[in-house]
């Protein structure tokens, strides 16, 4: 999770919504790492967790991800949460709950639906302040800005950026 967090924090500088994923293997080998990259990129599909997804599959030259596990700081909304169901993921863990869009606890529990023919076991709350501490620090940043000035206050270093860790 640790290596989540740093890839939440590149979200952050780049004034993305601090959301960082890795994948690891099996034999725990980081196989790929991601953040949101939504205005970036200008792509509502692009999640930490889906942008890690593809990037794993790609690397691994397959989209099942049997044996895999996702570690993710923020719980996985209900398009990312349908990814990890699809990718035949093995595990996921993630940081801080979201009660407006989490899907795997808070709001939906997808994961726990029998319907669905491959069940996928996570843990929440791992390194949960931490998480919920960038998320709180980004939102708080946000609050009054307009977009420019958002890029200006998540460069490093800056001397008005609230202090996500």
């Amino acid at each position: 999770m640790e290596e989540a967090i740093e890839e939440a924090q590149k979200a952050f500088y780049l004034g993305e919504v601090p959301v960082g994923a890795v994948m690891v293997d099996g034999g725990y080998n980081i196989v790929a790492r991601a953040h949101n990259l939504m205005e970036t990129l200008g792509d509502p599909t692009a999640h930490a967790e889906i942008l890690a997804i593809k990037e794993a599959s790609k690397r691994m030259g397959d989209w099942r991800l049997e044996g895999c596990s996702l570690f993710v700081t923020l719980e996985p909304c209900i398009m990312c949460a349908g990814a990890i169901i699809q990718s035949r993921l093995s595990y996921l863990f993630f940081g801080a709950r979201d009660p407006k869009a989490g899907a795997v606890v808070s709001l939906y529990r997808v994961l726990d639906d029998p319907r669905f023919n491959h069940k996928v076991n996570y843990l929440p709350g791992v390194l949960e302040k931490r998480a919920s501490n960038m998320l709180k620090s980004f939102f708080l940043g946000l609050r009054g800005r307009s977009k420019g000035e958002v890029a200006e206050w998540t460069k490093a270093g800056d001397s008005k950026s609230p202090d996500p860790f």
